[in-house]
């Protein structure tokens, strides 16, 4: 089936926080795309908003099948129904496994730079971070395994958050490193908790590797966060799931969620969700060929006009992670600052992803091509700028 991705919908008078911009300003910054979600969820929605009536809603046995049938088919893991809770989102399940697994004052380690989203989580409940940031050789990124192993023996340490694909350089960590982070964990007592939100976004057949499924040993002291809301752009209907083999571990979050009425769906999650891992499937893979096209674009684009940005090579996400630490800026701008003050092209500035992440940016490409272009034509613009 042909899907129109080159179609351009009007997004204002939607209370978009991403097109919360001035005019002529191009946003290209938060996780969200400017797609339409596949007809198949559209048209379940439009059969459930046709009912009129938006009462408390129950998570049906469909629910459950959809994400254990679709995690089994596309990501080899098998994980079960009494395993699995509801949570209206992943930042939501985080801030409650920090809250029920921790206490006060213990550390938190973080793979920086990483989701901004994780520092505020950890510091708003009183815990403190502790980054292990990426070994970046100028093309790549790994992990410090000798530092990491140092953080999680501390006493202190009690949780790592795992980005799995990794946002922003969107790296697909491997079996191997994978089931080596569970070593260490267990080893310590620390409890991984693995955001795979962005897990279905991959360059075309290319597959990533749940945390479950690096090692059975990971089951015991993990908490994995998934959903549809990247993959089929249904963030703003929050719903997503968690898969917690633990039953002490999976006790202590299902109270959790509980105690601050996180636990309810909203009348569309249910349906949305079904609908993405039922039906979605073929639409889910023309987008990411889409998506790989325009990261295609954006890479000859730097490499023929702006040699002194470097694209990260990466294999998971829509967003882009790009070296711009050669551009000098001006004004004591960032930037990102810089950029958007020159052009309007609004980008992540990656300070705020934390160590390891000043300097560059992060560019996202969930746009119609003829956007994507617009923007590479922009950042092309302000950088030549800055040359002068």
């Amino acid at each position: 089936m042909k899907f129109d991705f080159d179609h351009v919908t009007d997004r204002s008078g939607t209370n978009s926080l991403k097109w919360n911009t001035l005019q002529n300003e191009l946003p290209m910054w938060v996780a969200d795309m400017d797609f339409l979600a596949a007809p198949e969820i559209l048209e379940e929605l439009q059969k459930r908003l046709t009912n009129g009536i938006f009462g408390y809603s129950v998570l049906p046995d469909e629910w459950y099948q959809a994400y254990i049938e679709w995690w089994q088919s596309r990501h080899n893991l098998k994980f079960e129904r009494q395993q699995m809770l509801f949570s209206p989102g992943v930042l939501p399940t985080i801030c409650t496994c920090i809250r029920e697994l921790t206490n006060i004052g213990d550390n938190v380690v973080l793979l920086s730079p990483v989701y901004n989203c994780f520092y505020d989580c950890i510091l708003s409940n009183g815990r403190s971070v502790l980054e292990c940031p990426l070994i970046y050789d100028g093309n790549e990124y790994r992990i410090d395994h000798k530092l990491l192993e140092w953080q999680i023996s501390n006493s202190r340490t009690k949780m790592l958050i795992l980005s799995n694909p990794h946002n922003p350089t969107g790296n697909i960590w491997d079996r191997d490193v994978l089931a080596a982070i569970g070593s260490l964990a267990r080893k310590n007592d620390v409890i991984v908790v693995s955001d795979e939100i962005h897990c279905d976004i991959t360059d075309p057949d290319i597959n990533y590797v749940p945390y479950l499924a690096a090692a059975s040993e990971n089951a015991g002291n993990s908490v994995t966060c998934i959903s549809p809301t990247k993959a089929f752009n249904l963030a703003g209907l929050h719903t997503s799931a968690i898969v917690i083999p633990d039953k002490t571990i999976r006790r202590r979050i299902k109270e959790g969620l509980h105690s601050q009425r996180l636990d309810g769906a909203n009348a569309f999650a249910v349906q949305a969700a079904v609908s993405a891992f039922q039906k979605g499937g073929a639409w889910l893979d023309s987008l990411r060929h889409y998506l790989f096209e325009n990261k295609q674009l954006v890479r000859a684009g730097l490499e023929a006009e702006l040699p002194e940005l470097k694209l990260i090579p990466s294999q998971a996400t829509y967003l882009l992670w790009i070296d711009g630490t050669r551009v000098v800026t001006d004004n004591g701008l960032s930037l990102a600052q810089s950029i958007r003050k020159r052009t309007g092209l609004f980008l992540s500035d990656g300070a705020q992803f934390g160590n390891g992440g000043e300097g560059f940016l992060r560019m996202n490409i969930a746009s119609h091509y003829s956007m994507v272009q617009d923007g590479l034509e922009r950042l092309i613009t302000a950088i030549k700028a800055m040359r002068r």
